[in-house]
């Protein structure tokens, strides 16, 4: 099932409170599971790339600093601080 068509799903259908709270509760769990994956996989000095929404730009740099949820990532812009799960390594 692609992203597409569960956003149909959910914009279609008639869910109770209980029901989308156990979505949530399922969305909340696969970013954490992703977060964890790029935190085994990266290290100071890993080239990664991220999307930032607000200027609409990919933007590529290396890591800097790794901490509990974000991460600090130095691009040519200057220092990024991004959500480990936003990161791809490169």
């Amino acid at each position: 099932m692609q992203a597409t068509d569960i956003t149909r799903a959910l914009v279609a259908g008639t869910y109770t409170n209980e029901e989308l709270n156990s979505i949530i509760d399922a969305v909340k769990y696969a970013r954490s599971r992703v977060a964890n994956q790029v935190r085994f996989n990266i290290r100071n000095g890993s080239l990664v790339k991220f999307h930032s929404t607000k200027r609409g730009i990919t933007v590529q740099g290396t890591v800097n600093k790794i901490a509990i949820k974000y991460v600090t990532v130095s691009t040519p812009q200057g220092l990024w601080k991004v959500p480990m799960n936003m990161l791809e390594l490169v």
